[in-house]
C-alpha cells in the first residue's frame, strides 16, 4: 500500500470486560489505561486522543492511517493489554479479561473535542443515565436500519440533553 496519502480517520472504540463484570477497579484501571496508551503510542500510524470508561468497559478516541487494519489492531490491543495487566498484577489471578467484540464509530475532526469530552466524562454520563447510544454500542441494534445509522451524525440528537448538532459537550 502506498505511503503517500493524506487522511483524517478518527475512530471511537469501545469494548467491555468479560461478562461486563466490574474488572476495571481502582487498582486495575490505571494500569490498563497506561498500557493501552503505551501500546497505541508504540503503534506506527495510530495516535491516541483519549482513553476512559467505567468499571465494565473502556472507550478510546484515536486517529489512524489507512494502512492500519482496525480489527487486527483492536485484537492486538485487547490481547496485549489484558496479558500485561495480568502479568504486572500477578498473584491476584486474572484480574482483567476482555469480552469478545468491540464497537467502532468514525467521526469527523470537528467532532474530536466533543468525543474526547464524552470519554473523559464517562462516570458522570453513566451516573446520570445520559449516555450516547452510538458510542456505547458493541453490537448492532436490529431495529436501526443501515440507512438510518448512516445518516445519524455522531453528535446528532441523543438522550444527553444538550448535545446536538453543535458539537458542544454537555
Amino acid at each position: 500500500m502506498s505511503r503517500n496519502y493524506y487522511s483524517e480517520i478518527n475512530l471511537h472504540l469501545t469494548w467491555h470486560t468479560k461478562g461486563s463484570t466490574p474488572l476495571l477497579t481502582p487498582r486495575v484501571e490505571p494500569v490498563a489505561y497506561r498500557l493501552l496508551r503505551e501500546r497505541i503510542v508504540a503503534t506506527e500510524g495510530v495516535f491516541v486522543h483519549e482513553i476512559g470508561g467505567i468499571e465494565d468497559h473502556v472507550h478510546l478516541a484515536i486517529s489512524i492511517t489507512p494502512t492500519i487494519l482496525i480489527a487486527d489492531f483492536v485484537g492486538q490491543l485487547k490481547g496485549a493489554t489484558a496479558h500485561e495487566v495480568n502479568r504486572i498484577l500477578e498473584g491476584h489471578g486474572k484480574v482483567l479479561q476482555w469480552q469478545t467484540g468491540y464497537g467502532v464509530v468514525s467521526f469527523g475532526t470537528k467532532d474530536l473535542p466533543w468525543v474526547t469530552e464524552y470519554i473523559r466524562s464517562q462516570r458522570e454520563h453513566h451516573a446520570r443515565g445520559a449516555v450516547f447510544d452510538r458510542l456505547e454500542r458493541i453490537t448492532a441494534v436490529e431495529n436501526l436500519g443501515e440507512a438510518d445509522a448512516a445518516r445519524s451524525p455522531v453528535n446528532g440528537a441523543s438522550n444527553m440533553g444538550g448535545i446536538g448538532g453543535s458539537g458542544d459537550p454537555a
